[in-house]
């Protein structure tokens, strides 16, 4: 073990430390739910460097665990209780190249934050068309370890739709060159796409080629009030239609998370107390003074009770604040039980309609708040503590057998139990649950297949045993 460490150390020169202080923040998930410990943490600053890594980390067996942001929601990021890992940090690894503009792409390294590959793209006129509240921090890498979504999904898809090339270091310590951003590849099987929401399981992602999309010359932000998710759903079906291909986004909120937002300082957008609220984005590449009005015919025309335009950028800004604080002002109002669900486009209103009573009813008090990415079926679906309760002891209690009932309900209408941050080490044991043992099995072979020495992000997606990990909740220490 040592002598692997000194191996390590010396791949990445003075780019290491194993003091407790460094290693403090990289140790614990952005929830602060998942707790581990490392033996040091490196900052490899090439592709050369974490081959380097891999290669002294297989020979002496070291866990390796990477780490892009630090913004994940499941702990997979997060090394395990054994402090016999080393945490590969790639932030160093930030470069970005010069968009090429002829086909539309980008080619970025993983550590890149992805408000950086905005402005990158933007600077030429292009636009990288995956947005995220942690735009600020989130990297290249983790987006594609855990094939973000975000809320521009409903039009240009998940990170998989939006990777052309890449580049990694398996777990043999071998680079895989498949950076070149080629339209059309038949030649054999796309090991790519394995890596493409693997949570750094079977590699670590040190570049990648992005696909890029024209800037949009007109863009339009609304806010709506609608009577029920069932209205809600009517509404972009028919944005769609009369509309065209503009709609960029379409996000659904309760009125408890407008209310929620509105407790830590943000004005409701509507005068009207509608139950659900959506917020609307439209964008064309062509200059379209018309769109506005199309949209406000539409509305006024739309079973909607009531809505507002947003006219200028500031207040579009300013109604795209509300969405992206409200995971935030969900965080400072207490602990959650929380869930990252995905459920068939058609069957969502049904699905909320049904599940929250019951789930209400069977922890009385306990208060659900279902939020999410309308048209692509993905809701973020939290279950609140009653009000006035120890939120942290609450949910510890009622966590597990909560997130049993959901899960069980969300695979009945053919849905899946993380829809847009992973499985990590959180989700392990209810993968293994839920999942078709035919997937899990050939999960694992490719598993054992790429990584035989299972050095790379154990106990994360399908579990040392397939077993580890079981709830949402619980403050998890150590495997």
């Amino acid at each position: 073990m040592t002598s692997a460490l000194d191996a390590i150390r010396a791949a990445v020169g003075d780019g290491w430390s194993a003091d407790p202080a460094v290693l403090a923040p990289h140790l614990v998930d952005w929830r602060g739910r998942v707790h581990g410990a490392a033996a040091m943490i490196v900052w490899p600053r090439s592709t050369a460097q974490v081959a380097a890594v891999v290669r002294a980390a297989a020979a002496g067996r070291v866990p390796l665990v990477p780490q892009g942001g630090n913004t994940g929601m499941v702990g997979g990021a997060t090394p395990d209780g054994t402090g016999t890992g080393v945490v590969v940090a790639l932030n160093r690894m930030d470069g970005i190249g010069a968009p090429d503009l002829a086909g539309l792409t980008l080619v970025a390294e993983a550590g890149a934050i992805l408000a950086n590959v905005h402005a990158a793209a933007a600077a030429a006129g292009a636009a990288f068309p995956l947005d995220l509240a942690a735009k600020g921090s989130a990297t290249i890498g983790g987006l594609v370890a855990t094939n973000a979504g975000g809320v521009q999904v409903l039009r240009h898809g998940t990170m998989r739709a939006r990777i052309a090339g890449l580049e990694a270091v398996l777990p043999s310590g071998a680079v895989l060159d498949q950076l070149s951003p080629l339209v059309k590849d038949t030649s054999g099987y796309d090991i790519k796409q394995l890596l493409i929401g693997s949570e750094g399981t079977l590699g670590i992602v040190t570049r990648v080629a992005l696909r890029l999309v024209a800037a949009a010359r007109t863009t339009v932000v609304a806010w709506a009030g609608v009577a029920s998710p069932v209205a809600a759903l009517a509404l972009l079906q028919r944005l769609r239609g009369d509309l065209g291909d503009v709609v960029e986004s379409f996000e659904l909120l309760p009125l408890a998370g407008v209310e929620l937002v509105a407790a830590h300082g943000l004005k409701p957008p509507l005068a009207t107390a509608a139950p659900w609220q959506v917020l609307i984005e439209l964008a064309s590449v062509r200059a379209d003074p018309g769109l506005a009005a199309a949209l406000a015919d539409l509305l006024a025309d739309a079973d909607v009770l009531d809505a507002v335009i947003a006219q200028s950028e500031a207040q579009a800004s300013e109604l795209w604040r509300i969405r992206e604080t409200l995971p935030e002002a969900e965080r400072r109002d207490g602990v959650a039980v929380k869930h990252d669900i995905a459920v068939p486009v058609v069957a969502l209103p049904a699905f909320v309609a049904a599940t929250t009573p019951a789930i209400e009813a069977a922890w009385p008090g306990s208060r659900v708040l279902g939020f999410g990415h309308l048209g692509d079926g993905n809701l973020h679906y939290n279950v609140r503590a009653p009000a006035g309760s120890d939120s942290a002891a609450w949910a510890a209690a009622n966590g597990a057998a909560i997130t049993t009932a959901i899960n069980d309900r969300v695979i009945a209408v053919g849905g899946s139990i993380a829809a847009e941050h992973g499985i990590g080490s959180v989700k392990a044991g209810e993968l293994a649950r839920v999942a078709d043992p035919v997937k899990l099995a050939a999960m694992r072979a490719i598993k054992a297949a790429l990584d035989p020495l299972g050095i790379m992000n154990p106990g994360k997606v399908i579990g040392r045993d397939g077993t580890i990990g079981n709830g949402n909740v619980v403050r998890q220490r150590g495997p």
